[in-house]
């Protein structure tokens, strides 16, 4: 079976519409992308162009994503991306669908110009059809979000519904409260003096600083310190910390620079005197902030320094006026964010039918149950040899 990724190729357009359904993220114009991603109607800072092309040129397993685009009255004027990859490359199904191209972060929401939000979503269910498409996988959305929404809407119009195929909540910042009161509220009085024990005893190794970087010259040594942070804990012995992959390090330095140049990407570090106890990455988008990742030194464990890091992050995003909420981009169960940031949404993986009464829905849809029915199972067995 042929990969619809290539479908455009195959077949050409008609003279009637010269754009082609599918094209190479890369062939997207980046300022165009940009103009989009400041419109959309949803904030996604993992779909930001210096994010996504960084990662799909060099990211392990996420090379070679392709573009749902469509365009308003001007050739100019980008009104919907989708960043999107075969099944036969997402999850090895040789079925005709496209699924979201998974970018490093768990949020795929496409980037949909909230002016013009109606004719956005139409068209790109309209050029997945014409990609030769079946269905669409949306992996890891905003389940109730802005682009979700309107990408309901447009299958409302040909009575088509969307189908969830699994769904978690994970924690969020609500930034617009006073963030000592959010934290009191959060995690009571016995364990905030709990933590200030600890910060008192990781000051015995070292003033206590926490330091932001925002500028390029400042992000870099940054980015070096989070990384060496990063592979000196548990991701190190794993071998997932992103230095430990020459593709992976590659993408994060182009990206992370490149963010900081339009104030969409910073970097947070704790430190006990010279010693950079942790780091964390922070994207920006729009008024929404996303934890990318933590990094730790595990010899200051004890003193839960992680922990000490994001109260100081919430404290300083619930005091910036431009971030309404921050995205914790963690598992569902996540033992150190969960009970610092009491906010919830739920994310799920969508697949949306783009014909009526299509059989080969109902197949894609049993091949990506069957997977998932896989996949727990293997879980749960390597769990119960872990025990």
């Amino acid at each position: 079976m042929v990969d619809i990724a290539h479908q455009a190729a195959i077949h050409p357009a008609s003279a009637k519409d010269a754009t082609p359904a599918l094209v190479p993220l890369t062939a997207i114009e980046p300022g165009q992308w940009r103009t989009l991603a400041q419109r959309a109607v949803e904030p996604n800072g993992y779909y930001l162009p210096a994010w996504e092309f960084a990662v799909s040129a060099t990211a392990r397993g996420r090379i070679g994503a392709s573009a749902l685009s469509v365009y308003g009255s001007s050739s100019t004027q980008l009104i919907g991306l989708m960043p999107v990859v075969s099944l036969w490359q997402a999850w090895k199904i040789p079925l005709p669908a496209l699924a979201s191209a998974h970018p490093y972060g768990t949020l795929c929401s496409p980037l949909i110009d909230r002016d013009a939000s109606a004719e956005a979503a139409t068209r790109l269910l309209q050029q997945a059809r014409k990609a030769g498409a079946h269905a669409l996988i949306l992996r890891d959305v905003a389940l109730d979000g802005a682009a979700m929404a309107t990408l309901k809407e447009a299958l409302g119009r040909d009575d088509l519904k969307p189908r969830i195929l699994g769904s978690y909540v994970r924690a969020s910042l609500d930034a617009t409260q006073d963030g000592d009161r959010l934290l009191h509220e959060a995690l009571g009085t016995k364990k905030l003096k709990e933590l200030r024990r600890q910060r008192h005893r990781l000051a015995e190794h070292g003033a206590i600083s926490f330091e932001v970087a925002r500028k390029v010259d400042e992000i870099k040594p940054a980015l070096e310190t989070f990384l060496q942070l990063e592979a000196s804990g548990w991701k190190g012995l794993r071998g997932t910390a992103l230095m430990q992959d020459a593709g992976d390090a590659t993408f994060v330095r182009r990206a992370v620079p490149a963010l900081a140049e339009t104030a969409q990407c910073e970097i947070v570090t704790l430190r006990a005197g010279a010693t950079a106890v942790a780091a964390g990455i922070v994207l920006r988008h729009q008024d929404r902030a996303f934890f990318f990742k933590l990094g730790i030194d595990e010899r200051f464990a004890k003193h839960s320094p992680g922990v000490q890091l994001t109260l100081d992050l919430t404290r300083h995003l619930c005091a910036d006026p431009l971030i309404a909420s921050a995205d914790s981009t963690a598992s569902a169960d996540h033992p150190m964010i969960n009970p610092i940031w009491r906010g919830r949404f739920a994310i799920g993986d969508v697949l949306i039918p783009l014909r009526r009464n299509d059989p080969l829905v109902a197949l894609i849809h049993a091949a990506l149950v069957t997977r998932g029915l896989a996949r727990e199972t293997a879980r749960r067995a390597i769990h119960l040899l872990r025990k």
